[in-house]
């Protein structure tokens, strides 16, 4: 994936101007900055949720993009599993990050029944069951503590083994734990 200089307005508010970056296979870079300043809006440029207002953005063949973003998005009337479940037929792996997002106990339980950092483990959980590449994590360790944020990190990388990661994030300590090689600042 390639960003070539993209710029980007909401309305007469420039958010991202002339931006570029190079995304090659495997790599993880992080991309900090203060609130508004684009970085939510930059992941749904790359997803094509949103169309640059000049640039482009050059996706790979065969590129299968995820992202968690900072709501959870999960589907409230389906459980934990059923949720990941929607992004594969794979019940091992399903089974593998329930277990890696330490929510097997909580399985069978739908969204409105777990806490934050639960409901956001399992937003990274069926993120990762779609096998991504790359990776898109806007803000993906909020609501979890230090310790947490650590094993989740270790299980992200586990499982989003040679993907490219993007980590949108105003903490480097986050970038730290998975292994940016590039922090850009916006």
């Amino acid at each position: 994936m390639e960003i070539k200089r993209v710029s980007f307005s909401y309305g007469d508010e420039k958010v991202i101007s002339d931006f570029s970056l190079s995304l090659p296979k495997g790599k993880r870079v992080a991309i900090m900055g203060e609130s508004g300043r684009g970085k939510t809006t930059l992941v749904r440029l790359m997803l094509g949720l949103l169309k640059p207002d000049s640039g482009e953005i050059i996706r790979d063949p065969g590129e299968r993009p995820a992202a968690v973003f900072q709501e959870d998005r999960l589907l409230p009337w389906y459980s934990v599993r059923k949720n990941i479940g929607l992004v594969t037929d794979d019940g091992a792996l399903a089974g593998s990050l329930l277990d890696a997002m330490e929510l097997a106990p909580f399985a069978d339980k739908l969204p409105k029944e777990l806490s934050g950092g639960q409901q956001r483990r399992a937003a990274i959980a069926r993120a990762l069951a779609f096998r991504p590449d790359p990776l898109l994590l806007d803000e993906p360790f909020k609501g979890l503590d230090a310790d947490m944020r650590v094993r989740i990190a270790e299980k992200i990388l586990d499982h989003a083994d040679g993907s490219r990661i993007l980590l949108i994030t105003h903490d480097e300590k986050e970038a730290e734990l998975l292994g940016c090689e590039e922090v850009i600042r916006l």
